[in-house]
């Protein structure tokens, strides 16, 4: 498993995109599609059109890193008729969503919290 820098925040952009964007196109997307820093310390999570490649983009400390996953079989999950273009998840779900799971249609039990018995 590729691991990344802690990241602060891990969003995803809500439509596929053309997979022949590299480092600089996906930078501008993140700056003006996405409308966020793309020096902070997230990282930004893109899918092509059939669903079966995903790419990473992050800056870390001096340069940028792109890293790619391109399932052989299968597809990934990604959420639908999405009403933003950058969806926030934490990076456990993204960990799920690059093992395969649907994070979308049936998310983790909730977290309750409590203050008394």
């Amino acid at each position: 498993m590729m691991t990344f820098t802690q990241p602060a925040a891990v969003y995803l952009h809500a439509e596929p995109i053309d997979f022949r964007k590299q480092i600089n196109g996906l930078s501008l997307l993140v700056q003006d599609a996405m409308q966020l820093d793309i020096f902070s310390k997230a990282l930004f999570v893109f899918m092509n059109r059939p669903r079966t490649r995903i790419k990473i983009l992050y800056w870390d400390k001096n340069g940028f890193c792109l890293w790619i996953k391109r399932l052989e079989k299968d597809k990934f999950s990604w959420p639908k008729n999405s009403d933003t273009v950058a969806q926030l998840i934490s990076e456990k779900e993204l960990q799920w969503l690059l093992d395969g799971f649907d994070i979308f249609t049936k998310p983790p039990h909730k977290t309750l919290h409590y203050s008394s018995v």
